[in-house]
């Protein structure tokens, strides 16, 4: 069968692989020149199954109110007149519950963990670097009261065999010795033993080049218009370059996806959160971290991805802008000097905005739709590096009507 994946990010390069490992002959499409440029390039390059939780949760409401009256908060809302917003916006709190976020996060939780093994499994299968550190993700708080409320709150997750252990300042700085300048500064952190960090965008490359050797065939370059339906079933997408043909049509074009979709009568309740990122070269006569993380109080990640180290920050909802400004990595640059202060060259950083695609309750959408030849693999969010692989196996096991490795409720198109 012929099968046109939509997207050269992570997602739509691990489609493509398992597909093509089936069998198939496969045509990926996208429009930058080169395979995981957007958000597949932009991530905080943590790998973190111990992180995955739903972002639709109790405490997200009070977040998003406190953004809408001018205060700095880690989920950030632009008012605009924006009826895609609001929508997703309203889906979005229905899904604040007790309940649904339990719900949410396993399911997450779920997909994370299967894809962390197909990453490293992969990698090791194809000789792909990507620059991993396999020593464990540290969630580091300033306050104790703050970390003992989180190490609670890991409770879900550690009874679903995820191995997450509280430690104190001194158990930080035993892992991490960068850290020490710190002193009382920490009370400690919840440190994710297996998870990991890596840079994603080289991972997507060299796993687009073993596509290649099996016969993919990348048409970078060409900007998707729309799908076109004829008789109940997909049977074009429409590029600047013309139609591509196929008999089967896989939709992973992240926070595009839903805009694509519609042009074919399909809702997909996709919305993009604005994050920001910025890498900097590692300094030789610094001391840089090997173990990555997040500031659990400025919810500013980390990670050492070879020789550069990867900083990123917040999520706006600011519609489709991917525009930026120096002001918005004030926040990031303050919490990189407080933390690494000799770890990298601060005045030589490369900035971006990429936007993350959500959907309202957190599970990414995996599976057929309505449409009988058309199949998504969309709504990642923030984990699109942790899912990918995971997903891309998803796609093509639903594809080849084999029954998933791992129980896919909550992923389906809904």
């Amino acid at each position: 069968m012929r099968i046109i994946v939509l997207g050269a990010g992570v997602v739509g390069v691990s489609s493509a692989y398992y597909l093509a490992r089936d069998g198939h002959e496969v045509v990926v499409v996208d429009r930058e020149g080169e395979v995981g440029q957007d958000a597949s390039a932009g991530n905080a390059g943590l790998i973190a199954p111990g992180h995955s939780y739903a972002w639709a949760s109790p405490a997200a409401p009070k977040l998003m109110l406190g953004s809408l009256i001018g205060r700095k908060t880690s989920i950030r809302v632009k008012p605009r007149l924006d009826p895609a917003l609001v929508s997703w916006g309203v889906r979005f709190l229905r899904e604040c519950t007790t309940d649904r976020a339990r719900r949410n996060t396993l399911v997450k939780h779920r997909l994370c963990r299967f894809s962390h093994g197909l990453i490293k499994s992969i990698a090791e299968a194809e000789g792909i670097d990507y620059a991993v550190e396999n020593g464990g993700i540290f969630y580091l708080y300033a306050d104790e009261s703050e970390l003992e409320a989180g190490f609670q709150r890991t409770a879900l997750l550690r009874e679903n065999g995820e191995a997450l252990q509280l430690l104190d300042t001194a158990g930080v700085v035993e892992r991490e010795p960068v850290l020490a300048h710190l002193g009382d500064r920490i009370a400690g952190a919840i440190f994710g033993a297996t998870d990991a960090s890596g840079d994603c965008e080289r991972f997507t490359m060299g796993l687009a080049d073993r596509c290649r050797a099996m016969g993919v065939d990348f048409q970078l370059g060409r900007t998707i218009n729309g799908l076109r339906a004829d008789g109940g079933h997909i049977s074009a997408a429409q590029t600047t370059n013309g139609d591509i043909v196929g008999d089967a049509y896989v939709l992973a074009l992240g926070v595009g996806s839903a805009d694509i979709a519609r042009s074919v009568g399909l809702r997909v309740p996709v919305y993009p959160a604005k994050g920001y990122s910025a890498t900097f070269p590692v300094r030789e006569d610094g001391e840089c971290p090997r173990v990555g993380g997040v500031d659990e109080n400025t919810l500013v990640a980390w990670s050492r991805l070879g020789d550069v180290l990867r900083m990123s920050s917040t999520a706006e909802f600011a519609g489709y802008d991917r525009s930026w400004r120096m002001e918005d990595f004030d926040g990031l640059l303050e919490t990189a000097r407080r933390l690494f202060p000799t770890a990298a060259h601060y005045d030589r950083g490369q900035f971006r905005a990429c936007l993350r695609p959500m959907t309202p309750d957190g599970p990414p959408l995996i599976g057929p739709t309505r449409l009988p030849n058309l199949w998504l693999n969309t709504g990642h969010g923030h984990m699109g590096w942790t899912m990918g692989p995971g997903s891309g196996k998803l796609v093509a096991d639903v594809i080849g009507r084999r029954t998933p490795e791992i129980d896919m409720t909550g992923m389906q198109v809904r």
